[in-house]
């Protein structure tokens, strides 16, 4: 409300005493519409971010010797949220007794989401992961997290001309990748080295050669194969340099471990800036021992206090689901904070470079449960999954 200072103090008195019936006049004169339950604003947040998500598995399809495609839908009939292609979903479903979550990174494009559709390629190499290749069926539920990620191209960071490699499973995120790229709504051009043992162990060659006439170089290289049209070996700066300047773009990698380590080596003659380099994280997995030792984990959820087994070669989030716990979890790599959680006692290590906390957080005590493993009894205090 304007207020304008009056000539003579008492003038502004007595506007001031009749500031209160004025404005219950204006309410009085206002239309008696109901106010609306809810708010446009809130409502497109929520279709962005609606936390988790319940799925059901509508298609499965092989893909190669060790992949296997999962479409799913929203039981809510909603459409996904849309996403950055080369992000990731959580997964969640009870298998065996245990709540077990893993990320899978998204092979479908961010059209199709909007459309009500998501795909993941998974490759057979874990518990969850073999569960969801040999046992999982179309109308089989499950739970999903909003898509997540920094693993997608960014305008102002990355170079317009981008380099994926990928190995194995690898290839899903650098799929939905190219897949925006053909459907216009990424602005970047690129070549994609996909490498595996053989072409048993390729997936998605025909979506590839589709992609490829819509502007994608695809250069597809068998380790242990010699065959016409594919290269043999390994994605070595030797081999990338016949296709690209390597100084003057921006490599995304997603695969196994020993593919980042030998690319990364391939790489440092040319000394890249940190960021032109993109990996895909990785999940924190068990620690090889021969004897590992068992604690107890104390765990407070909300009102709730359980007590649980956490073997010492186990990070404390692996310990929780084998328990049932139903702890919030995303990347299992340490980086999204998402399973945050507030250490009380007991003694604990963190993987090696999988420290993915801010200062304030070693500060005061928080700890990420998914990187994290036990060398005590440990009390730890974690936020509901919501």
């Amino acid at each position: 409300m304007k207020f304008k200072k009056q000539l003579f103090g008492f003038q502004d008195m007595l506007r001031f005493k009749k500031l209160v019936p004025n404005r219950r006049a204006a309410l009085a004169a206002g239309a008696a519409t109901p106010l609306p339950q809810s708010y446009r604003t809130n409502e497109l947040a929520h279709r962005l971010h609606p936390g988790y998500m319940d799925v059901e598995l509508t298609a499965v399809r092989p893909l190669s010797a060790n992949m296997t495609e999962l479409t799913f839908r929203r039981v809510d009939e909603e459409a996904f949220p849309f996403f950055r292609a080369g992000q990731y979903v959580s997964l969640q479903a009870e298998v065996d007794g245990s709540l077990v979550s893993r990320p899978y990174s998204i092979a479908s494009s961010p059209r199709d989401a909007l459309a009500g559709k998501l795909v993941l390629g998974i490759e057979n190499a874990g518990f969850f992961s073999n569960y969801l290749c040999t046992r999982a069926k179309p109308g089989d539920r499950m739970r999903m997290t909003e898509p997540s990620g920094e693993f997608h191209y960014e305008t102002l960071r990355d170079k317009h001309r981008i380099v994926g490699i990928a190995g194995g499973s690898g290839i899903t995120p650098l799929l939905s990748m190219a897949r925006s790229m053909a459907e216009g709504d990424e602005d970047y051009e690129m070549i994609l080295f996909y490498g595996a043992r053989d072409t048993q162990h390729l997936a998605y060659s025909a979506e590839l050669a589709d992609l490829a006439v819509k502007g994608l170089r695809v250069v597809q290289v068998l380790s242990d194969e010699e065959k016409d049209g594919y290269e043999h070996g390994f994605i070595s700066a030797e081999l990338m340099k016949k296709y690209v300047d390597l100084t003057d773009v921006t490599f995304f990698l997603c695969g196994p471990q020993a593919m980042y380590s030998f690319v990364l080596k391939e790489l440092e003659p040319y000394h890249l800036p940190l960021k032109a380099v993109h990996k895909d994280a990785t999940c924190c997995g068990s620690l090889k021992m021969d004897a590992p030792r068992t604690f107890r984990l104390t765990v407070h959820m909300r009102d709730q206090v359980h007590t649980v087994d956490a073997r010492e070669d186990e990070t404390l989030l692996a310990a929780m689901e084998r328990a049932g716990l139903d702890a919030p979890n995303k990347c299992r790599a340490g980086g999204c904070g998402f399973c945050h959680s507030k250490w009380l006692k007991g003694e604990f290590r963190i993987a090696d470079g999988r420290d993915g906390r801010r200062e304030a957080d070693r500060k005061f005590g928080f700890i990420h449960p998914c990187v994290s493993y036990p060398l005590s009894d440990l009390e730890i205090d974690v936020p509901v999954a919501e």
